[in-house]
């Protein structure tokens, strides 16, 4: 099923290959105009904002340097009053009436003190160096003078007496207030005699600024430490922020309008100023994601997008569908092609480019039908003028030798065998040079190879035995024709010169729907690995091993090979561990063993033995690799030779061909 539909739509490629493209190209400049359009947004906004909110922060500044005004006028006031200097520096005195007189008086400077901070909702009070206090709070909602003097507010401000400092002061229920403290100096020796507070509820301190807050638009107030004193943001309040004061400090040492950081895992836009009168800057934040929320309605837009996209994408798909539908059925068509189906002509329909490519097509085909059908018959005079000219290839000194055995066995009164090597040599030659047909039967390949063996016993006398193993019900099965003889004279002249003698099978059988034919023999045998390694050959792992069978023989020398240069189809010439090559004219054989020889063939070739292989002329020129290629080229490529061998053991070649039975 997958299959199926994956060869459906490899036919659509140009069509899904266009559409992806539309879409991403719509999708891109889509998000791309979105994008612009909310960055030009943002940049508008933040031209905006950086202007107005300046003048929101001048006008928080406004408000807290008219508060400080006061409480500047205030401690003044209290600075400057002989009465309060009296009270809180007199030593307490008997007279009731004179001390009576001395609160008295001292309540009256408190009330003026009050007065000129009438307008917040504040409480003064004093602390004297003899003790004496006083706290001018409404229904004690703030805390005492005494209570302010034990904190750590007023070490901090005798640090530094000369000035006017704000502090927070955090109460034993955690009521929050910023305290402005004030040492009361002699005016002549500068000699420390009080302690003024005036307090602020933190409550009351957020009026000055809360006007101007919203959600996503925070104030806060803090001081050089770090410490929030004030803050729309209550979690603040009373907290120390090292990073929030960085970017404070940050913003008034650079001289920055407006600067974009992120704090509480939100994008914020911060401006600040920084309040000398009370040490503290002044940090107003603006949540960028709300506000850009507020002004751009982000889902429209996102919706809106999506649906221009989909309108897009869907008048897209149609026109690019109908242009590609023809291109699609064309090459559907014409990918039948690749199964050899040249017999299917498409319909010329469609574009101008279409219909074009259609009729050539089906020119093309018609070429094709007449390119094949020549080839067709030209490969088949050529391989029948091929066997042909390799029937014709008969070696020479074959016949010499042959006859000139026959003349010698004539001269010495064998005449029945001489009758029957030429018989057998007329057979052969029947077969070779008469017969043009490319197959024979199984029993008329081994007539030809019994001939043959028959010739070789009479030349060189009957040292190398030869058994046949052929399954009864292979006789009529059809092989190419002298397919097993240039293994048999492969066998003859070069499996045994080391050895001497010895036995060579001929097996023919069926295996499967095979038929299977081998020549093996226990002969001298090839170092495979060498042979390998010298011809890159494969016969042991079942690919053809044939190819340097033709080019020359293979030497194993104590274990080394290398190559010949000699002519022939020699696997291997193996001289008890030393071998070199022969360079005689003629089929000289030297060594010959006397119980082997034969009587009359001595006159111009000597007696069998280990025959020096380039002095051997072989039979027919139709080496190994030329029964490998007419196999191949009559059966298929999963057809045809393979060799294995082993030093010392012996050599096996091994034909597969199919069964092909006489017509």
């Amino acid at each position: 099923m997958m299959r199926a539909r994956f060869e459906r739509l490899k036919f659509h490629g140009l069509f899904i290959k266009l559409f992806v493209v539309m879409v991403i190209c719509i999708v891109t400049i889509t998000v791309s105009v979105v994008w612009t359009n909310l960055r030009m947004t943002e940049q508008l906004f933040l031209e905006t904002f950086s202007i107005t909110n300046s003048k929101v922060i001048d006008q928080i500044h406004n408000n807290f340097e008219a508060f400080h005004y006061s409480i500047v006028l205030a401690a003044n006031q209290a600075q400057q009053s002989g009465t309060l200097k009296t009270f809180l520096t007199e030593a307490e005195a008997p007279q009731s009436i004179r001390v009576m007189n001395s609160y008295y008086n001292m309540t009256q400077q408190m009330k003026r003190v009050q007065s000129m901070v009438d307008a917040y909702s504040v409480g003064v009070a004093i602390v004297g160096k003899n003790g004496r206090s006083y706290s001018g709070n409404v229904n004690l909602a703030k805390p005492s003078a005494l209570e302010l003097e034990r904190s750590e507010l007023t070490a901090k401000a005798k640090a530094h007496p000369d000035k006017l400092m704000y502090q927070l002061y955090r109460d034993a229920s955690g009521r929050q207030f910023i305290v402005a403290t004030k040492v009361l100096l002699e005016r002549t020796t500068g000699q420390e005699y009080g302690m003024l507070y005036i307090v602020i509820d933190e409550n009351d301190f957020k009026p000055f600024y809360t006007s101007f807050t919203s959600e996503g638009n925070d104030v806060v107030i803090m001081d050089k430490s770090g410490t929030v004193m004030t803050s729309n943001i209550p979690d603040l309040t009373g907290r120390r922020s090292v990073e929030l004061l960085s970017y404070a400090e940050e913003i008034e040492e650079q001289g920055l309008v407006l600067k974009k950081v992120t704090l509480m895992g939100k994008d914020q836009l911060m401006l600040a100023q920084y309040l000398p009168s009370y040490d503290f800057y002044l940090i107003n934040m603006i949540d960028q994601q709300m506000v850009l929320g507020q002004m751009v309605n982000t889902r429209s837009v996102v919706l809106i997008c999506l649906a221009i996209v989909l309108v897009a994408l869907v008048v897209v798909f149609l026109i690019s569908r109908k242009m590609t539908r023809s291109l699609t059925l064309l090459a559907r068509q014409m990918s039948k092609v690749t199964r050899r189906n040249f017999h299917n002509y498409v319909n010329v329909s469609g574009g101008y480019e279409i219909r074009e490519l259609g009729r050539a097509y089906n020119y093309m085909l018609d070429e094709i039908h007449e390119y094949v059908d020549k080839l067709v018959e030209t490969q088949k005079g050529q391989r029948k003028a091929e066997l042909a000219a390799l029937q014709q290839q008969i070696n020479p000194h074959f016949l010499y030798n042959t006859l000139a055995s026959v003349k010698f066995l004539v001269q010495q009164g064998s005449k029945d065998k001489a009758v029957e090597t030429i018989h057998a040599l007329i057979s052969l030659l029947q077969n070779t040079i008469s017969n043009v047909s490319e197959t024979i039967t199984v029993e008329q390949e081994l007539a030809n190879l019994r001939a043959y063996v028959f010739i070789n016993h009479i030349r060189y006398g009957e040292r190398i035995r030869v058994n046949y193993y052929v399954a009864p019900d292979c006789a009529h099965y059809q092989v190419p024709k002298l397919m097993i003889q240039p293994f048999m004279e492969n066998a003859f002249f070069h499996a045994f010169n080391v050895k001497g003698e010895g036995v060579i099978h001929v097996l023919v059988a069926k295996e499967g729907p095979r038929l299977v034919c081998e020549v093996a023999d226990n002969g001298d045998g090839m170092d495979m690995a060498a042979f390998d390694l010298e011809h890159g050959t494969a016969g042991r792992s079942g690919r053809p091993a044939y190819e340097a069978a033709d080019a020359g023989a293979v030497e194993v020398v104590a274990g080394s090979v290398r190559a010949g240069t000699d002519a022939g189809n020699a696997w291997a010439n193996v001289v008890a561990g030393s071998a070199r090559a022969g360079t005689e004219a003629g089929n000289t054989r030297a060594g010959a063993k006397a119980d082997n020889a034969q009587a009359g063939a001595g006159a111009g070739s000597a007696q069998a033995g280990a025959k020096s292989r380039s002095s051997r002329q072989l039979f027919s020129g139709i080496g190994v690799a030329n029964v490998n290629d007419r196999i191949r080229l009559l059966f298929g490529e999963e057809y045809g030779v393979t060799i294995t061998s082993k030093l010392g053991e012996g050599t096996r070649v091994r034909m597969t061909l199919p069964l092909i039975e006489t017509k």
